[in-house]
């Protein structure tokens, strides 16, 4: 699966002195290409930063918008189909589109496919209008 090959590609790229866990990301454009992101790590622990958020941001730093995506594949070393933490979590179910296609996978082959509601049910959404 091509989609699982990106995300391998982007887990081969990350920086992970401290835990070894190397967790790759690659977000599929509707125009074909894949952005990429690895965690990478810092020895002041809170300064590390996920794939998925990595892919995201650098997603949009390129110039590209929620309207862009198709989906995204993440893929790490685990017992099963990784699981993305609460912080991306959250950003994924702001940056991208409601029916976006999340593959989570792990390197056995197993895999699982959710929605961003599927992964956070209950997200912060801000209200249109500011609180009083």
């Amino acid at each position: 699966m091509k989609n699982i090959d990106e995300a391998l590609l982007a887990r081969s790229r990350a920086y992970t002195p401290y835990s070894n866990f190397k967790v790759g990301a690659a977000i599929q454009l509707k125009n074909g290409k894949y952005i990429h992101g690895a965690n990478i790590e810092n020895a002041s622990f809170g300064l590390t930063n996920c794939a998925e958020r990595s892919a995201l941001y650098s997603l949009y730093s390129q110039g590209y918008h929620k309207e862009d995506i198709v989906s995204i594949t993440v893929i790490a070393n685990d017992h099963g189909p990784v699981s993305p933490c609460g912080a991306c979590r959250q950003v994924m179910h702001e940056l991208m589109p409601k029916d976006t296609k999340i593959i989570l996978a792990n390197l056995k082959g197993e895999t699982m496919e959710t929605t961003p509601d599927g992964l956070l049910p209950y997200a912060f959404v801000l209200d249109e209008k500011p609180h009083e």
